[in-house]
């Protein structure tokens, strides 16, 4: 069974129903406060921590007095304008304390469809938790369509805990865990306490409901959770709207675990080891020695390079006889591959005429 206080790396989802009161739509600060301080203390632990926070249109719609009514799109979008603001102070506000900083990041389903974009929101998110920080990760419902949404934050903190090889996501949601029927219906229904596969029976099982605020019904935590669990990641449902409900979680609190079948480094390492290379990149001795020794693929060691990539396309990676040692998501495209083979990493900049980059390929987008 997964233990909270054994993860590396942590993604939390919050939902508005959670975060905003529905009647009101105020926000819900004692209840912030506590889930800050569970945060505080799992970083402590060496932790590092994610959320992914619904909540800007819920807290917009309330301001902009929007309440009582379903929004069309632009005033969805002009609620979250206003939100937006409002839930990052609150979550600065409630972690300030804690000498935690908090940085705001804003996606759309297109940062994960795009390679590169999918590159730079990885590369992003490493550096915020390498600094110590707490990113909040949110839809960017500001600018986001339908033909661009993921509609739901339980499958955008699936995304970003594959993103950034998290080995537990956590839903905070208005139930203690997946059940076998509906449990506000059918009072015969039982609650799974870990669920090793998702099989048709498990989906026959899920409904839609889901809360006032919140649009993600038991259905989309099942995707997520199908996500997840292929990254490497295991995922647990639990009740959020107690206080301190992280704390609370791993003191044994009601939840469902859904495992995951391996590690998210080695399910990455397995996604990329997959894809058809658009190019290669050869490299001489001393490189293929620290690529062995588990180092990033720099510009120094790289001495040919073929093909036509651009940035996060797969590239195979050979040695000085072309023999295949693996292959990885190049940071640059084969052009500025090309210009910079050779070169230290400190002249990439006055090389290319921009900053870039100090790894080709980094060890964590390569499988060798």
């Amino acid at each position: 069974m997964a233990t909270l206080t054994a993860a590396r790396r942590l993604v939390v989802k919050i939902g508005s129903a959670l975060l905003v009161d529905r009647l009101t739509g105020m926000l819900r600060g004692e209840w912030l406060r506590s889930l800050c301080a569970d945060v505080a203390w799992l970083k402590g632990q060496g932790i590092d921590v994610v959320l992914v926070s619904s909540g800007s249109i819920a807290l917009g719609r309330g301001v902009l007095g929007l309440l009582a009514q379903a929004l069309p799109l632009e005033q969805s979008q002009a609620a979250a304008a206003v939100g937006q603001i409002r839930l990052a102070r609150a979550y600065e506000e409630a972690l300030a304390p804690h000498g935690i900083t908090t940085a705001q990041v804003l996606v759309t389903l297109e940062d994960s469809a795009d390679r590169r974009r999918y590159l730079n929101s990885r590369a992003t998110l490493e550096t915020l938790l390498g600094l110590g920080a707490v990113p909040i990760v949110n839809e960017n419902d500001t600018v986001a369509t339908d033909e661009i949404r993921y509609g739901d934050n339980d499958r955008l903190a699936a995304q970003i805990a594959v993103t950034i090889g998290a080995d537990q996501l956590i839903l905070l949601s208005d139930v203690d865990g997946f059940y076998s029927a509906n449990p506000n219906l059918d009072p015969t229904a039982r609650r799974f306490d870990f669920i090793e596969t998702i099989t048709p029976e498990i989906e026959a099982m899920a409904g839609d409901a889901g809360s006032g605020l919140s649009k993600g019904g038991m259905k989309t935590k099942l995707l997520a959770a199908r996500m997840a669990t292929s990254g490497g990641c295991a995922m647990a449902i639990t009740e959020g709207s107690i206080l301190n409900p992280l704390k609370t979680l791993s003191e044994g609190a009601n939840c469902t675990w859904f495992m995951a079948g391996e590690d998210p480094q080695a399910a990455r390492k397995r996604w990329i080891s997959a894809m058809k290379p658009r190019g290669e990149i050869k490299v001489d001795a001393g490189a293929a020695h620290a690529l062995s020794s588990g180092k990033s693929l720099l510009p120094a060691g790289v001495t040919e390079v073929t093909g036509e990539f651009g940035r996060g396309d797969p590239v195979a990676i050979l040695d000085g006889a072309a023999r295949k040692l693996g292959q990885g998501l190049s940071r640059y495209t084969a052009q500025e591959a090309d210009a910079i083979r050779g070169r230290k990493s400190s002249e990439i900049e006055a090389t290319l005429g921009y900053p870039g980059r100090a790894a080709l390929i980094h060890r964590d987008d390569m499988a060798l």
